[in-house]
């Protein structure tokens, strides 16, 4: 049975209970990963992504706290389409703002492992700063537009009344523009992560080549192992959802009807049609999962930080 925000009880309960456990415990990672960083002198440009991933996190999870309330309530979305397609829009910028960092992020981790005498540093707080900008403007530059037009009929149609269902802009891919532009971005996440993939693998064989029985005693093992387990939270966090996103924006025309069509839909069709829509808002949940990556990236480091401030053994 059907929600008056149009999920189902099922659906409704699983997005619930994933976006608290996203808020409580991306939250624990960014105070961590904040104090860590206070220790680092050097603004070297780990460091750097590291803190502008902080504040791609920061800024997504002050707006978790709504769909917390919009999944545990049993009315619409009260607080008008407008603020419902920022905070939709805010998921889909932590995307893709996250993931450029992760890859730059992995780039300069490979250069440095693969030329240990030279680390690469900002020589300028002012460098660092108008590089970080440049990403966040090309990427909200381009994010913030396509997803502002989402919505619009269904804003129009529902102006006038006081909580209507909120994140439901699927009829945005009836223009094959939209269309074009997820299968482009899906894509290249998709071959970007595999080329990164490829690379870790290459350098994880070239480390055990190079030093056989002993790999295990040698940093530069440990750091390539990091690096793996990095790339594979980038991988779960991401690659799903991309994944379902293709198969969603494929079959949308098959199971919801082209515009114009006289052709009334199957039921089944319909039910089909929501059903992959929910979906595809629990996967793209889970992308949300990238908000605990400095924990697992950095999880000794975290230990040391943990056991420091004497809050409880760390194994």
């Amino acid at each position: 049975m059907a929600n008056p925000n149009g999920l189902p009880k099922d659906f409704k309960t699983a997005l619930l209970v994933l976006y608290i456990f996203i808020f409580i415990f991306g939250t624990l990672n960014v105070v961590l990963m904040s104090c860590m960083l206070q220790s680092q002198r050097h603004l070297s440009f780990t460091k750097v992504s590291v803190i502008n991933l902080i504040a791609v996190h920061s800024f997504f999870l002050l707006t978790v706290p709504f769909r917390i309330y919009y999944y545990a309530s049993n009315t619409g979305w009260p607080l008008g389409s407008d603020f419902c397609k920022f905070v939709s829009l805010m998921i889909h910028a932590h995307i893709y703002l996250a993931f450029i960092f992760y890859v730059s992020l992995l780039i300069v981790r490979y250069v440095e492992l693969s030329n240990q005498r030279h680390k690469l540093e900002f020589h300028r707080t002012l460098h660092a700063t108008i590089a970080s900008a440049t990403v966040w403007l090309i990427i909200c530059g381009s994010v913030f537009p396509t997803i502002s037009n989402y919505g619009n009929n269904q804003n129009n149609r529902d102006k006038h009344t006081d909580s209507t269902p909120c994140f439901h802009f699927r009829k945005a891919l009836d223009d094959h523009r939209v269309k074009t532009l997820n299968y482009v971005l899906c894509t290249l996440v998709i071959l970007v992560w595999s080329v990164l993939a490829f690379f870790q693998v290459y350098f994880l064989i070239k480390v055990i080549k190079a030093f056989g029985k002993a790999t295990c005693q040698r940093q530069e093992f440990w750091a390539q192992l990091k690096n793996s387990v990095f790339l594979l939270v980038v991988f779960f966090s991401f690659v799903p959802y991309q994944g379902f996103r293709v198969y969603y924006v494929s079959v949308y025309d098959n199971t919801t009807g082209i515009p114009n069509t006289t052709e009334i839909p199957n039921t089944k069709e319909i039910r089909s049609t929501e059903e992959i829509h929910h979906i595809n808002e629990v996967f793209l949940a889970v992308t949300a999962f990238s908000c605990f990556d400095m924990i697992v990236f950095a999880g000794r480091d975290v230990c040391k930080l943990i056991n420091s401030r004497g809050w409880f053994n760390c194994l």
